[in-house]
C-alpha cells in the first residue's frame, strides 16, 4: 500500500466521524417530542398552573345569607318578586322544605289551562279535583245556568303572556299564593243550534285573572287547589 493510500484513507475516515457526530446528534433531537402551546405539565415543579374561575366573594355571601333565611333556591330565577312576595315564600319554603317556588309556578300555568278548558267544556269532575269547595260550587252553578240555557262555550286559550306572584305565605297551617295571570283567550258562545251568540275566534281579547291557590302543609299529597277567582 503506497503512502498516498494510506493519508486518503486516513482523511475519509476523519471525514467520516465528523459527518456521523453532526447527523446522529441532530436525529436524536428530531425524536424528542416537542411540547405544545397548549400542553401543560401540570403537577411537575415549575410547571405553570391553570388559574381557577374567579369568584364574587360578595356573591357567595350573600347566596349564604338566603339560604340561612329559608329562602326556596329557585326563587333567584325570580329577580322582580317583591320583598314581601319573597318573605312569603320563605315562610312557606321553611314549613315545607319540597316546596319550589319556580316548579309551583310551571305548576300553575298549567292548572289555569286545565281550569279554564274544563269550565269551558262543563267538566265537573276536573273541577272538583281542581277547586275547593266554594270555587267549585261557583263553576258548577255556572255550567248548570249555562246548560238550562242550552248554550254551549267554544273557548280557546291562545297564549299565556304572563303569570306574577302578587302575594304569598303560610299561616295555621294553610300556604297561600295568589298569582296573576295575563292571557290571550279567543272566547265564542253558541246557542243550542250551534249558532255564535257572543263572541269570535278570530279576535282574541286580553284577559286578567288573580287566582288564589292553597294547601294544607301537613298534607302527605302536594297538589295544590284554587279557593279564589277574582278578576284583575
Amino acid at each position: 500500500m503506497t503512502p498516498e493510500i494510506v493519508i486518503l484513507a486516513m482523511i475519509a475516515a476523519f471525514l467520516g466521524l465528523r459527518l456521523y457526530s453532526v447527523l446522529g446528534r441532530r436525529a436524536e433531537h428530531e425524536e424528542e417530542p416537542i411540547q405544545g402551546r397548549f400542553e401543560g405539565r401540570q403537577g411537575q415543579p415549575g410547571a405553570p398552573r391553570v388559574p381557577a374561575p374567579k369568584t364574587d366573594g360578595k356573591a357567595e355571601a350573600k347566596g349564604d345569607e338566603r339560604g340561612r333565611v329559608g329562602q326556596p333556591q329557585r326563587l333567584r330565577e325570580m329577580p322582580l318578586a317583591p320583598p314581601s312576595v319573597e318573605r312569603g315564600l320563605a315562610e312557606i319554603s321553611s314549613a315545607d322544605r319540597r316546596f319550589d317556588a319556580y316548579a309551583f309556578l310551571e305548576g300553575a300555568r298549567s292548572a289555569y289551562r286545565l281550569i279554564l278548558e274544563s269550565f269551558w267544556k262543563g267538566d265537573k269532575d276536573e273541577l272538583r279535583a281542581l277547586c275547593d269547595g266554594d270555587v267549585y260550587d261557583s263553576f258548577a252553578a255556572a255550567i248548570d245556568a249555562r246548560a238550562a240555557a242550552g248554550e254551549t262555550m267554544d273557548n280557546r286559550l291562545i297564549r299565556i303572556e304572563d303569570v306574577a306572584i302578587v302575594s304569598a305565605g303560610a299561616e295555621n297551617g294553610l300556604a297561600r299564593i295568589t298569582l296573576r295571570f295575563r292571557a290571550d283567550i279567543a272566547a265564542v258562545t253558541r246557542d243550542a243550534e250551534g249558532h255564535v251568540i257572543a263572541g269570535s275566534l278570530d279576535d282574541a281579547i286580553e284577559a286578567v285573572d288573580v287566582w288564589t291557590f292553597s294547601r294544607q302543609l301537613n298534607s302527605s299529597g302536594p297538589d295544590w287547589l284554587l279557593d279564589e277567582t277574582d278578576a284583575g
